[in-house]
Order: structure tokens, then C-alpha cells, then sequence
């Protein structure tokens, strides 16, 4: 009975243990047998190796949260040494550590299809997804209406809407074409964002889905050209993710960004900084991760980095997200159900601080664990 304490000599079944030789000579030791000695031992163990492991996974946990790292890089149209300077002042004068750097050319790019996996899901919307096989949630709907005067489903039902590629068939011009075209669109007129990565746009009398992917795979893989990394980290409670997006990078239009941010600063210099065309939306200067979970699949991406050896991959992994689940799944953005819908798995994480982020992620794997 583990709830009764009670001693004995020689008994092995006792919570205390007197040798005989002990209670013979008055002197000697005693064993502290609890839990009892006619407990299972193989339940006993479990519960061990389960509160350990808790404890453990608690403190993994706990220090992936702890941490901001994010994977940076200079596009193509703007990496030259004045902007790697610029970028590099910038991030280090504003408290992060460049963990690493360095260039990747533009052959390496396409042949291991870097920049196909970074834009996975653009690109996937952009050639293999049909409109259909889209989530528009119910606000982006509403805007949309508001934008072009037209319900979303009323164009859907219409048969309107199109991916880029069936959208050049559609329009008979090749995907290049519509790429320049999708590129003269303007933001708030004629291209509305649904999405991280998902955009819908006017061309002519029909609406294509990331039309601009094709120019843009192009800009990566051209003879000649490359992008320059940063991989940067910084205590957490130091400086939000929301602010290393929204004051130290700036928004995806660098005609908005805030001053002193690294977006307005290439846009307003651009021609000291020796670009050959002041920047755009498509051409913004420089990328960062969206969240700290996208900043792992980029890293996992680019830099083959070990998600089993980073903190933040250790922190999933301890909060019981299986590695496959990432790998396979997650690292490519998909649809998942949460809250009462599906919505994009890295615009719930957009922004969130790495803690809030581990968290976020526990709730949506137990939300989709039956799926």
C-alpha cells in the first residue's frame, strides 16, 4: 500500500528496510524502499521516463521561444556591395548577430530549384492550383468586392478566374508576357493581396492568381546573377517579429515603408546605391521570413540547415510536431483547419513572436492530428 508507511526488519515489502545485521548490532544503514518494493516496476519506470521526458521537452520548449532567428537576403536587382553594406549596417546596428552570410549564384538557385521551393506555395498557385482548390477567406472577399465592384464568387462562377498559367492561354500570350502585364498592375486598384503569397490581379478582362510568378523565377535564375544571405538572430524579448518586419524591414511596397527601414532606404537611394531602376512591389530590394516558422523553412531550404539541431526545430519536435509533418507538409504551406476553417498555415503564424509561434503551431497540429 503506497498510502501506509511502515518499516521492518528484513522486509522487502516495508517503506524502510532494516538489514538484520543492522538491528543485531544496534548500528549500520537503513534503505528507503518507497515506493514499495512490490510496486510494477515497469509502471514505475514509465511514469519516470514520462515525467523526464516532460521536463525536458519543457525546457526545449521554453528555449526555442527565447530566440528570433530569420533568414535574410538581397535580391538579384539589388545585390551589390553598396546594399551589402547598407543591409548588413543596418541589421547590426539595430542589435541583431549575423550568425552567417554569403552568396548564392543563380546556377545553383535553378538546379536545386531553391527559389521553387521558397515560393512553393506561389508557385504552386501560380501553375498547378486551380482557382477552385483556393481558400479566400470571408474578409478578403469582401475586399475583393469592394476593389472591382464584383463578388468573388460571382467572377468564380463566371469562370473568370484563372491561375498564371491558364491565364496566359487564356489571354493567348506566353507567360512572360503576362508576367509584364501583372507587373504594371497597380496595389489598391487593379491587384489586391488575399494572402502571404497570394495574389489576385485584373489583367485585361479576366483575374489571374500570381501572375508575376513567372518574371520573378526568371529574376533568380538568370546567367550572371545571385542573392546575398544574411542568417541573424536576437533575443526575443529585444525586438518583436512584427517590428523586424514592419520598422526594420518595412512593408512589401517600399514606397510605404517607414524611414530609416531597409526597404526605404534602398528605394529613396537606389541611384547612389548604383541600382539600374528604383524599386518596385516585385522588386523591393530584400527578403525576410515572415515568421520564425517560415524563417526555419527557409533556413531548412537554403542553407540546409538541421531542424532536429536548431532551437527553434528542437522546440517543435519537443511539442510534438513530427518531423515528416514538417518536412513534407507544413514547410510548403498548406490549408489547414483551424478555428472554424481552413486558412494558410503560414498566415496564422505571420508575425508571431517565437514563443506565441510554438504555441500557435501545438494548437494547429492537435487541431488537424485526426486529418
Amino acid at each position: 500500500d503506497i498510502n501506509t508507511f511502515k518499516y521492518g526488519v528484513a522486509n522487502r515489502g516495508a517503506s524502510i528496510r532494516i538489514p538484520r545485521d543492522a538491528e543485531k548490532s544496534g548500528r549500520g544503514y537503513m534503505e528507503d524502499r518507497r515506493p514499495a518494493a512490490n510496486c510494477d516496476p515497469y509502471r514505475v519506470t514509465q511514469i519516470i521516463m514520462k515525467t523526464t521526458g516532460e521536463c525536458l521537452s519543457a525546457e526545449t520548449i521554453e528555449a526555442g521561444g527565447k530566440t528570433h532567428t530569420a533568414f535574410v537576403f538581397i535580391k538579384p536587382h539589388a545585390n551589390n556591395e553598396k546594399v551589402q553594406a547598407l543591409v548588413k549596417e543596418k541589421l547590426t546596428s539595430e542589435g541583431l548577430t549575423v550568425k552567417a552570410e554569403g552568396q548564392i549564384k543563380s546556377n545553383v538557385i535553378d538546379k536545386k530549384k531553391l527559389i521553387d521551393t521558397h515560393y512553393g506555395a506561389i508557385a504552386a498557385k501560380a501553375v498547378m492550383l486551380k482557382p477552385k482548390d483556393l481558400v479566400v477567406q470571408e474578409k478578403s472577399q469582401e475586399e475583393f468586392e469592394k476593389m472591382f465592384g464584383v463578388k468573388w464568387s460571382k467572377v468564380m462562377e463566371d469562370g473568370l478566374v484563372f491561375n498564371a498559367m491558364d491565364g496566359a492561354k487564356k489571354l493567348g500570350i506566353s507567360p512572360d508576357e503576362l508576367g509584364k502585364k501583372y507587373d504594371a498592375l497597380k496595389k489598391g486598384e487593379t491587384i489586391i493581396k488575399f494572402g502571404g503569397g497570394f495574389y489576385c490581379g485584373k489583367v485585361d478582362d479576366i483575374y489571374v492568381i500570381n501572375g508575376f510568378y513567372m518574371n520573378m523565377r526568371s529574376k533568380f535564375t538568370a546567367p550572371g546573377t545571385s542573392i546575398h544571405y544574411y542568417e541573424v538572430e536576437w533575443p526575443a524579448e529585444k525586438m518583436s517579429w512584427a517590428d523586424f518586419r514592419g520598422k526594420l524591414l518595412g512593408p512589401t511596397d517600399p514606397a510605404a515603408a517607414p524611414a530609416g527601414s531597409l526597404r526605404e532606404q534602398i528605394y529613396s537611394k537606389w541611384e547612389d546605391l548604383g541600382l539600374k531602376a528604383q524599386p518596385d512591389t516585385g522588386d523591393n530590394g530584400v527578403h525576410a521570413s515572415a515568421s520564425p516558422f517560415e524563417a526555419l523553412a527557409e533556413r531548412s531550404n537554403w542553407l540546409r540547415a538541421s531542424i532536429s539541431k536548431d532551437p527553434f526545430g528542437k522546440a517543435l519536435l519537443a511539442s510534438g510536431i513530427p518531423l515528416p509533418l514538417l518536412t513534407k507538409e507544413w514547410f510548403s504551406d498548406p490549408s489547414v483547419d483551424f478555428e472554424g476553417g481552413k486558412k494558410s498555415l503560414f498566415d496564422l503564424l505571420e508575425d508571431l513572436d517565437a514563443a506565441a509561434c510554438l504555441k500557435k503551431c501545438k494548437e494547429i497540429a492537435v487541431a488537424n492530428k485526426s486529418k
